[in-house]
């Protein structure tokens, strides 16, 4: 078998067999097929596109490219979720404790931001002394002593993934759907969890920016996963404004433990009683929606949400005071409200302006090497379907560096669109993808 009869192949609009794909997997991964050849055929895939047996193909052999992660050591059905990626996504955060304490155990392996796009990893190192890098002995551990832990992704799972998605980068290959689907699932699968739980982000805030982009990746990603014998769901959502008001890592913790008080903004309470709502489902543990999301939100009520959460923050060497007492996260020494220019109701906020203003000020990462300023960030003040008034203030920035403060106030401003008419904020919750209803 030679890789450039495999290139040829794809290049004229062939489907490639499961042995030529796992060959280009190992081959790239090991180092005796070089770049030059992985791009031409990145290339080609991107113009021809896969099919989904050549997507699950391709998906698996990225998957035991590296180690899978064996949770049987784990009492019960094991849940897990996975956005693709939003401003101010603060869900995982909340959600997994409301998981772990209405019954369902929780194992959750997440990555780091690059760019605009935060990281659930990065959100939590605000928290004093809190370990994300856990062995997996610690990892399973954890789950089993206090129901729930969120570690990071370590470099021994699906490398080949690691390693091509590096090369999508610098070849302008990066959007292709099956590419995506591919990346993303080869993760999930190798952490090992029975279900998961998949959102779909779709608007300006996200990668996908079409309802029919993001459906169909949802498909193609619950295909693979039930492909590869894991129970899924996969919700479309809204992300044409951030999640909640405050957007930034310690900035988001802090609002992650306002919803497990009870007392979060409605929209980011919303999408985690749904998602955890279809968690617990897969976990058996309700057998529907209405008794599950009941149960989310009586763990809510009763702080059992609240403590777990504290729970999983000790066990993982993090000081538990900060979710009694937020004001011990470390805050930025400046900020500067932006003032709006125009009178009327807001129509629209850009997500992804407003995540570009944050990274400005410090919150993200520019490329892997970035240094995060955690105190960093945004607190938006008006959202979609708010009056506001000339003069009035729009969001608030905090910043340490003010070497691109205009910058990143011209960037919110920008970011709104104000109009006269009274207007209605969009659907948070726009589909619902089951192997049942593909």
């Amino acid at each position: 078998m030679r890789i450039s009869d495999i290139i040829l192949k794809k290049r004229k609009g062939y489907s490639l067999s499961k042995e030529e794909i796992e060959f280009f997997i190992d081959g790239y991964t090991n180092g005796s097929i070089p770049d030059y050849q992985a791009s031409a055929l990145l290339m080609a895939i991107f113009f021809r596109g896969m099919d989904r047996e050549e997507t699950l193909s391709l998906t698996m052999a990225m998957v035991n490219s590296g180690n899978r992660i064996d949770l049987s050591g784990i009492k019960g059905i094991k849940v897990d979720k996975h956005s693709t990626g939003g401003v101010g996504d603060k869900i995982s955060i909340c959600l997994g404790p409301m998981v772990a304490a209405a019954g369902a155990p929780v194992a959750k392996m997440s990555g780091r931001g690059l760019g605009h796009t935060g990281g659930t990893i990065d959100k939590l190192e605000s928290i004093n002394g809190m370990r994300l890098n856990l062995t997996q002995e610690e990892f399973i551990n954890n789950v089993n002593e206090v129901g729930i832990s969120i570690a990071s992704q370590t470099g021994k799972i699906a490398p080949a993934d690691k390693k091509i998605y590096a090369l999508r980068d610098v070849t302008a290959t990066v959007d292709n759907l099956s590419l995506i689907a591919a990346s993303v699932m080869s993760k999930k699968i190798a952490s090992g969890a029975d279900g998961v739980v998949l959102d779909v982000k779709m608007g300006s805030g996200a990668f996908m920016k079409t309802i029919d982009d993001a459906t169909e990746l949802a498909k193609e990603m619950v295909s693979i996963g039930e492909g590869a014998g894991k129970h899924m769901v996969a919700l479309v959502t809204n992300m044409d404004e951030p999640l909640g008001y405050n957007i930034g890592n310690s900035l988001e913790v802090i609002e992650a433990i306002d919803v497990l008080n009870g007392k979060g903004p409605e929209d980011v309470l919303e999408l985690s009683l749904e998602i955890g709502s279809y968690m617990l489902l897969l976990s058996k543990k309700f057998n529907s929606l209405s008794e599950a999301r009941e149960k989310l939100l009586s763990v809510i009520e009763n702080k059992q949400a609240l403590l777990k959460f504290k729970e999983m923050v000790k066990i993982q060497g993090g000081d538990p005071e900060f979710i009694d007492n937020p004001e011990l996260f470390k805050k930025a020494k400046n900020t500067l409200k932006v003032i709006s220019s125009n009178t009327g109701y807001i129509k629209h906020i850009d997500s992804e302006e407003i995540g570009r203003a944050a990274l400005l000020l410090g919150a993200g990462r520019e490329n892997k090497d970035s240094i995060i300023d955690m105190s960093a960030g945004v607190k938006l003040i008006k959202k979609v379907g708010n009056f506001v008034s000339e003069g009035e203030a729009i969001a608030l920035l905090y910043y340490n560096d003010s070497g691109n403060i205009e910058e990143a106030r011209e960037k919110i401003l920008s970011a709104y669109t104000v109009t006269e008419k009274k207007v209605t904020p969009s659907k948070l919750i726009l589909d619902v993808i089951t192997k049942d209803n593909m």
